[in-house]
């Protein structure tokens, strides 16, 4: 069986900054990824998705972005940078790969592969985010649906809406941007159970996130804290304001009921609709690891700031929340896998262990 020191399971910007700090402690990572481009879940993003943070505080670390660093990058900016990182990145990255399961023997992990293959390490980090897990919550009538219902990571643009009625669920970044695009197409209502909380993009002449940084509230460590992510502030440069203004999207609280086509407003009012779209969020992506009992019931990782409480070598990088506001994003993802690294390191350090990598015969 082939012996590895690290396996990171998952690439994009959370699998990619681990194997960066992994590496600054002179451990020998694979990363481990199952789509066949090493930029996670980029590519299958909608396309008119934008960052809300400029590239200057947007970049993992060791390479910034190029360019205007005051600018917004879009999807395919994002996929680039990290084809470049990934290229200029000192670690092996096997595309193609998908863990299947996670087991814990005589003080090594063995991962059990989608191609048949076995790997064991001496620590494992979690790195697959969310997005292969979207959140459909159950709303009231909605098993009994007849229309169509779709969640927004199967959302690609809003050609498809044209001339519809359309419910979009959810009061995030991507309920509202989704909502405002797909409203210039059909008519849409934007509904949640609590009211949209915008947040003006620049502020002082300042953008947000210069504000977040110089304040020390984007690198706070609050995760411990967090039983449930808070409330997602909608950032906003003044066009969903509008958009919402002029009532495209409409607002309105969410539906009490659905009966086959139409849904049944918290007014009672009922109204034929085509589309559901769930913009309702996601959840961790790591089932592979049920078989170790590192999740709790509903699938979630246990851990303290991205350390697992169920086993010593394994660790976390890109949970929401994992230890502050910006953990599973680009800007923020580097500085928690260099205390995840920190951990890994000093764990394998203290075991003394006749162990050394080796290829598979």
């Amino acid at each position: 069986m082939e012996r590895v020191d690290v396996a990171v399971i998952g690439s994009g910007q959370s699998g990619m900054a681990a194997a960066h700090a992994l590496r600054r402690h002179g451990l020998a990572p694979v990363v481990l990824e199952a789509s066949d481009r090493p930029v996670g879940s980029w590519p299958r993003y909608y396309d008119s998705l934008t960052l809300f943070s400029p590239a200057r505080y947007s970049s993992l670390p060791g390479m910034p972005f190029d360019g205007d660093l005051d600018r917004y990058p879009h999807r395919d900016e994002v996929i680039t940078y990290l084809l470049r990182y990934a290229d200029q990145l000192d670690a092996e990255i096997r595309t193609r790969t998908r863990v299947l399961e996670v087991g814990y023997r005589d003080g090594a992990f063995g991962l059990s592969l989608e191609d048949g293959g076995q790997l064991e390490a001496r620590a494992v980090v979690a790195a697959t985010g969310t997005f292969g897990r979207p959140h459909r919550p159950d709303l009231p009538g909605l098993e009994g649906y007849v229309g169509a219902v779709l969640h927004v990571a199967d959302y690609r643009s809003p050609e498809l809406f044209t001339g519809q009625r359309v419910v979009v669920v959810g009061a995030g970044n991507s309920a509202v941007q989704i909502a405002a695009e797909v409203a210039e197409r059909a008519q849409v209502t934007l509904a949640a159970r609590h009211r949209v909380r915008l947040a003006r993009q620049r502020a002082l002449g300042r953008d947000l996130h210069w504000w977040l940084a110089r304040t020390g509230l984007d690198t706070l460590p609050i995760g411990r804290f967090l039983r449930t992510p808070p409330t997602q502030l909608v950032i906003d440069d003044g066009r969903y304001r509008a958009a919402v203004t002029a009532g495209r999207p409409d607002r309105r609280p969410l539906f009490k009921g659905i009966s086959d086509t139409k849904v049944i407003w918290a007014d009672g009012a009922t109204e034929e609709v085509d589309t559901i779209l769930l913009a309702t969020g996601y959840r961790p992506d790591m089932g592979y690891l049920a078989p170790l009992g590192a999740l709790d019931a509903a699938g979630h990782p246990r851990h303290r700031e991205g350390i697992s409480l169920t086993h010593p070598g394994l660790a976390y990088v890109g949970l929401e929340g994992q230890r502050s506001l910006s953990s599973n994003s680009l800007r923020g993802v580097g500085r928690d896998a260099a205390r995840t690294a920190r951990h890994v390191a000093a764990h394998l350090a203290s075991v003394e262990q006749d162990w050394e990598p080796r290829r598979a015969d």
